[in-house]
């Protein structure tokens, strides 16, 4: 089934997006776990940074995508079943394909001890 390719693009980024939330709540959970010695250590510092590149390179990459899809004629279509089909995650996959998901993968209401089996 064809689809807009502007329509599939907004959906990637919006992935991203997510994916940058997450990656941006793992560094507080990190403080919070490590003592003073160990964050001002090198290693430690260059982790915390890595996180901190992560996020802004996946939020960049959503705002490059977001900037080319404003370019891209609605008239440009693509088939999106193949690649979707090798996505791994559930939601992710359903996302892509169309489905619609509502907030974040990891909503912060989720009450500590909450996990899913996967």
């Amino acid at each position: 089934m064809d689809e807009a390719l502007p329509e599939v693009l907004m959906r990637i980024v919006s992935e991203l997006h997510d994916v940058a939330y997450l990656i941006e709540r793992i560094e507080p959970q990190l403080l919070d776990l490590v003592d003073e010695v160990a964050v001002q250590s090198a290693d430690c510092m260059k982790v915390l940074q890595g996180i901190d590149l992560a996020v802004q390179k996946t939020r960049g990459l959503a705002e490059f995508i977001d900037t080319v899809t404003s370019g891209i004629s609605d008239d440009w279509m693509v088939d999106v079943s193949t690649a979707v089909s090798l996505v791994k995650l559930a939601d992710m996959q359903k996302a892509l394909a169309g489905g619609i998901r509502h907030g974040h993968s990891q909503p912060l209401s989720k009450a500590a001890g909450d996990f899913d089996f996967f």
